[in-house]
């Protein structure tokens, strides 16, 4: 069988379970988090090696929580664990990073500290985002049997699955061809849930059925060295403008870029799960709920890894 990766950046989590930390916090009976659904479910589909993106601050508290529980379950199942560290300071050759900055580089960068390792065919996840089990085998299904170069995907997910009750959120809302390829990403700002069921933003209603990229995409190999040049372009022009302290290299933008420079295709992969995300404190309660009723269904077990053949 091919091999194909997944990349999940787990840079971001906090360093301690229990103390407010929203990414590591618990959604099933059996204390597992979002992450554990989305390897439960990357497994299921087909990936052979998950590459976890950390930072070596939360090294040893990341392997206590999830990476020992983790790496015992791949190794049940014939599927490799990788770690590598995303570092602010590891940057090209005349580059430094500017006095003050603390903040990560972005997505693009949090990629780019797996590229030693990634050597096929490649999803990349965010690590607190649950996105059910349609989006992991539409994404295996396409990067198994696509060997068209530049030929890239993005699973795209309805608007009104991705909504919280607790306040506004951002979406990239996709712009597609006719024949289903990504022509553009709109990010659009303030998104609310009325209590009539609709959506809207400062600049209007918005379309429920909507897709809009929730940061999940598929690659392969030769994607690297454009995401490397693309990194040392930006850098470059944030010494000459932009704010240096913040700005980010962020994936969906650069990708965009290389769609107007007719350079890649991306397929959206449209999927109707519900998407589940903790953005605000108070999302907790509604997530576990959703969990609960999806164990009840049977869609996982109460044990959760305990249905992977």
């Amino acid at each position: 069988m091919k091999k194909i990766s997944l990349v999940i950046m787990a840079a971001g989590i906090g360093s301690r379970y229990g103390e407010g930390i929203k990414q590591l916090a618990s959604v099933g009976e059996d204390g597992s988090i979002i992450m554990d659904y989305s390897v439960h479910d990357a497994i299921e589909a087909g990936f052979n090696e998950i590459i976890f993106v950390i930072r070596s601050e939360i090294e040893d508290d990341f392997m206590e929580i999830i990476g020992r529980r983790i790496e015992n379950v791949c190794d049940r199942h014939g599927v490799e664990v990788y770690y590598v560290k995303q570092s602010l300071y590891n940057l090209p050759e005349g580059f430094e990073v500017p006095e003050g900055r603390t903040k990560p580089w972005g997505t693009g960068k949090a990629v780019l500290s797996g590229a030693s390792i990634i050597d096929g065919s490649f999803a990349v996840i965010n690590a607190d985002d649950y996105y059910g089990k349609e989006a992991f085998v539409k994404v295996a299904d396409f990067l198994r049997s696509s060997d068209e170069p530049n030929s890239y995907c993005m699973a795209g997910f309805r608007l009104g699955n991705t909504l919280s009750d607790n306040g506004t959120v951002t979406r990239g809302v996709c712009q597609q061809t006719a024949d289903g390829y990504l022509s553009g990403i709109e990010e659009v700002h303030e998104i609310s849930k009325n209590p009539d069921g609709t959506a809207s933003s400062p600049k209007g209603q918005l379309d429920l059925d909507s897709l809009v990229s929730m940061n999940m995409w598929g690659f392969t190999k030769e994607f690297i060295p454009m995401l490397e040049d693309g990194f040392r372009k930006f850098l470059m022009r944030l010494r000459k403008a932009g704010d240096p302290l913040k700005d980010e290299y962020l994936i969906p933008v650069f990708v965009e870029d290389l769609l107007r420079q007719k350079k890649i295709s991306v397929k959206v992969l449209s999927s109707d799960d519900q998407w589940y995300g903790i953005t605000y404190k108070e999302d907790i309660v509604s997530v576990r709920d959703a969990f609960a009723e999806m164990r009840k269904k049977g869609l996982y077990q109460d044990d959760l890894y305990s249905d992977l053949k």
